[in-house]
């Protein structure tokens, strides 16, 4: 354990990665300090998740890339958290990705800094990997206390009551089947994953290995466990693929992913998958006294094409929440997505454009050199006078640079976000360069 100590908090705490040894004592406490009923009542799916982790093969994952904070005096886990690192993609450009999960601390060391301390080491591992930007699902705000910007669709969505599924005619077959997946479906479903990607600015890549661990890799208990379904026309082909959890959240069978391959109509097909909905949340419901079926819901933010699909079937909609995103370093990182900036500029009203863009964000800011329609450079840059030409308070870019609001919504939200009327090419430079774009990515965990 010598040899896993990171740093000695004082007070009888020390700082330390994890290990195998660690599972039973870290699950347990995962499943009690992230339970919505209290410390006494443990969530299952969170203690099967985090033992996964710790002992089962994961491909981006180590059994040492958890943080703990331990108790010498009692031995006992105090706080802790982890970094999942992945693949993402910014309009097909890919980029190293960290995810710090399963954050806590147990209420009686809290207010310490412990996950301050924490979150320092994670940051650190990241930024040796390579990882460009952090992001992290959690409670409301806390985590801007770190440099994160609540920024792009989680969660959120549409569902419907299974009592409107349209129903089968007395002598009408379904058209369309659903069925488990299994390994030799997986080359399938992955292209038919990265076809469905191109709607979205930002993507989830995913190779063999990692559709492989989502197929059968994780425990049943496990909450970031989802079942793997192909959907087949009458005559055996494979036309789509559905993702869902083995069992009901709050009363709605949940869908995280569905898709369908090039060519294939989704007025067609949906029809067939609301009926399996229906037909598999009444099948889970009736094991399990506790869970009440009422509704199926596509958790997929704020568009996709199964709303319009079933717009007649699925009244009900749910506002998404949002990830928490975080860049380090924004120049290193437009440079990196600089090939998209100048397709951009290429289809729009300032091709082969030459001049600077100088963005503040008032403790530092960036500057843009663009030459006949190029980036000659991105470079940090402090904004000692008024020789800018747009203004973002905090962290606020973020939602732009990510295709989450348009300039005009910051605008109107913060007085301090604005052009300056000496730079006139700004606004549609902005405009151009950062439109607002869907998002919804699945992240690994």
């Amino acid at each position: 354990m010598t040899n896993n100590i990171l740093k000695d908090l004082g007070d009888n705490l020390i700082l330390r990665r994890s290990s195998p040894a660690d599972a039973d004592a870290l699950a347990d406490f995962n499943s009690r300090v992230h339970s919505d009923d209290g410390w006494e009542q443990p969530e299952n799916h969170l203690e099967d998740w985090t033992r996964d982790l710790l002992t089962k093969p994961h491909p981006t994952f180590s059994p040492d890339d958890f943080t703990i904070v331990e108790d010498t005096q009692t031995g006992k886990i105090v706080s802790t958290s982890n970094l999942i690192s992945q693949t993402w993609s910014y309009a097909g450009v890919e980029f190293g990705v960290g995810r710090p999960e399963l954050v806590g601390t147990h209420p009686d060391y809290r207010n310490r800094g412990l996950i301050r301390e924490q979150f320092e080491v994670l940051h650190q591992w990241s930024a040796e990997r390579g990882e460009k930007v952090q992001v992290i699902t959690g409670i409301p705000w806390y985590y801007r206390l770190f440099g994160y910007e609540m920024t792009v669709d989680l969660d959120g969505g549409r569902s419907g009551s299974p009592h409107l599924a349209p129903k089968l005619k007395d002598d009408e077959e379904e058209p369309f089947k659903v069925r488990p997946a299994d390994e030799s479906d997986l080359e399938f479903i992955a292209e038919t994953y990265e076809h469905g990607l191109v709607r979205q600015l930002l993507g989830v890549s995913r190779d063999a290995a990692m559709w492989k661990y989502e197929l059968n890799g994780r425990s049943m208990g496990s909450t970031s466990h989802y079942e793997l379904s192909v959907i087949e026309n009458a005559d055996g082909e494979s036309v789509g693929f559905l993702v869902h959890p083995p069992a009901i959240w709050g009363s709605a069978l949940r869908v995280i992913a569905y898709e369908l391959r090039p060519g294939m109509s989704w007025l067609a097909v949906t029809p067939s998958v609301l009926r399996y909905l229906k037909a598999t949340g009444e099948e889970i419901a009736a094991k399990d006294d506790k869970q009440k079926f009422n509704a199926y819901r596509f958790v997929f933010g704020r568009w996709h094409p199964v709303y319009d699909a079933a717009r007649h079937y699925l009244l009900e909609k749910q506002p998404p929440y949002a990830w928490y995103i975080r860049v380090a370093d924004i120049p290193d990182f437009l440079q990196h997505i600089s090939p998209v900036l100048e397709e951009r500029l290429a289809d729009s009203i300032a091709v082969g454009y030459t001049g600077e863009l100088k963005l503040n964000f008032y403790r530092d800011g960036v500057k843009l050199d663009f030459e006949k329609g190029k980036i000659k450079a991105v470079e940090p840059w402090k904004p000692v006078d008024r020789s800018y030409s747009a203004a973002f308070p905090d962290k606020t870019f973020l939602h732009l640079l990510f295709g989450h609001r348009t300039f005009e919504e910051l605008e109107y939200a913060y007085t301090d976000c604005f052009t300056r009327s000496n730079a006139p090419d700004a606004r549609p430079l902005l405009e151009i360069l950062f439109p607002p774009e869907y998002s919804h990515p699945w992240g690994i965990a």
